[in-house]
């Protein structure tokens, strides 16, 4: 496309769109930078596949879910355990990835264990002699850390799911997530975009 500047692309999404960016640095070589924010270092929900790779896609266990006198529903422990060995198969193989990554965290996601999750991610570029990554992890965040001046919700209609569920967060430090990483977003996509 003429509107691309090019020679590679970055991705960015958060949750399973953070997982999807992070499938698209691993599988496509045109994607170079991905941002990550608040997803899962494994395949998740759906299976994904890719030529003749299939990664399966880790569940939800609803007996592990709570819900709310009011309606919402807490996921926090209802995803399948990425560390399980029996779940190793849905593990996005991101060592294969030649581009950069940038993880973004709120260290107070109720939606599942995105903490986790990067660390889980950090490692595995670690034991493969990558360090083409960097984290932003931030105390009091939740899970939706979008753009500045975006409404802080701490809980939101789960696209997936379609009930609504608890994504955590305070407001002021969730504020100070939004606002800090758009700006270390940008400076990423710039540095690795050109």
């Amino acid at each position: 496309m003429p509107c691309v500047k090019g020679p590679g692309v970055g991705v960015i999404g958060t949750g399973k769109g953070a997982e999807l960016a992070l499938s698209m640095i691993t599988f496509l070589p045109e994607v170079v930078a991905a941002v990550s924010i608040s997803g899962c270092s494994s395949n998740t929900v759906a299976d994904l596949h890719y030529g003749e790779m299939t990664l399966p896609g880790l569940r939800f266990d609803m007996k592990k879910v709570s819900v709310s006198d009011s309606g919402v529903f807490d996921i926090f422990e209802a995803l399948d355990d990425p560390t399980d060995p029996a779940n190793s198969a849905s593990v996005i193989p991101i060592e294969k990835a030649e581009g950069h990554f940038l993880l973004v965290v709120g260290e107070d996601d109720r939606m599942w264990k995105s903490s986790l999750y990067a660390e889980l991610a950090i490692r595995r570029l670690r034991q493969h002699g990558k360090e083409n990554f960097e984290l932003l992890s931030y105390p009091g965040a939740g899970h939706r850390i979008d753009p500045p001046s975006t409404p802080f919700c701490q809980v939101a209609l789960d696209r997936v799911l379609g009930v609504p569920v608890l994504g955590g967060g305070e407001s002021k430090a969730h504020a100070h997530a939004q606002e800090h990483s758009w700006g270390k977003i940008q400076e990423f996509l710039h540095l690795h975009l050109g």
